[in-house]
């Protein structure tokens, strides 16, 4: 309808003036375009549908960045839960890589079960929503308590960013879930990189409990960019090679 009704416009100026045809083709195509050209340029940064979404993230306060912790399911089952008897564990569910929390943390130790205004306790209508995350109500509210409170957000943003951050990370096929095999560390942070552009070395570190594949912990700032952290990447695995067991 924009374009119309300049056209008319322009047709009455053309009337009165007498200019040729083509100038009249040549203004209502620009006529045209720019109305259409005002309304690209709100989309039209160049940013990616997940670099939009960054700007969209509750930022926390109270810490310097944030550690996204996937654990390696069977791992944590063979230890704690070796019957199956919990959702995360029973067999069947065929879990590699979970989330096991989204830790605020400072250049220097990090913060732990912080004052909040925020209930103890997670909801379960709020938690089930993130049970493709972390299997596990008893884990959402240990993570809430002990991480979640010292964000400076409310539940359901601290979740909400724990699901951005997740969906930052793309898992490498390495680390898919399967059969049982051993990964050399340096391979698993390669891994990692390669599939994460903007991911190095310096921003993952492996963890692992004995000889087994604990956790990959992921490094990220306020605003979910990856992020290098030294005393993290400290505290990895001094293992050159873990072995990650199957999934029951």
């Amino acid at each position: 309808m924009v374009c119309v009704r300049r056209e008319l416009r322009f047709a009455s100026l053309i009337v009165a003036d007498k200019l040729p045809p083509a100038i009249v083709v040549l203004l209502t195509i620009v006529g045209c375009s720019n109305e259409d050209g005002r309304n690209a340029a709100s989309n039209s940064s160049g940013d990616s549908p997940a670099a939009v979404a960054k700007t969209t993230v509750p930022v926390g306060t109270g810490f310097d960045f944030y550690v996204l912790s996937l654990s390696w399911s069977p791992t944590w089952c063979g230890a704690n839960d070796p019957k199956g008897k919990s959702d995360q564990c029973e067999a069947g569910n065929d879990h590699g890589l979970i989330v096991h929390g989204l830790w605020p943390q400072n250049e220097n130790g990090y913060p732990g079960y912080c004052a909040t205004r925020q209930p103890d306790r997670v909801p379960e209508s709020l938690g089930r929503q993130y049970f493709d995350l972390i299997p596990s109500m008893g884990l959402i509210g240990h993570q809430w308590r002990k991480h979640g409170s010292c964000s400076g957000l409310s539940q359901r943003d601290y979740f909400a960013v724990t699901r951005a951050a997740r969906e930052r990370v793309s898992i490498p096929p390495e680390l898919a879930s399967g059969g049982r095999r051993d990964l050399a560390v340096s391979a698993i942070e390669a891994a990692f990189a390669a599939k994460n552009p903007g991911m190095t070395r310096e921003t993952i570190a492996v963890t692992c409990e004995g000889m087994l594949l604990e956790e990959i912990r992921i490094c990220f700032d306020k605003e979910l960019n990856f992020r290098a952290c030294p005393e993290v990447d400290r505290q990895a695995c001094r293992r050159d090679t873990v072995l990650l067991p199957a999934a029951p």
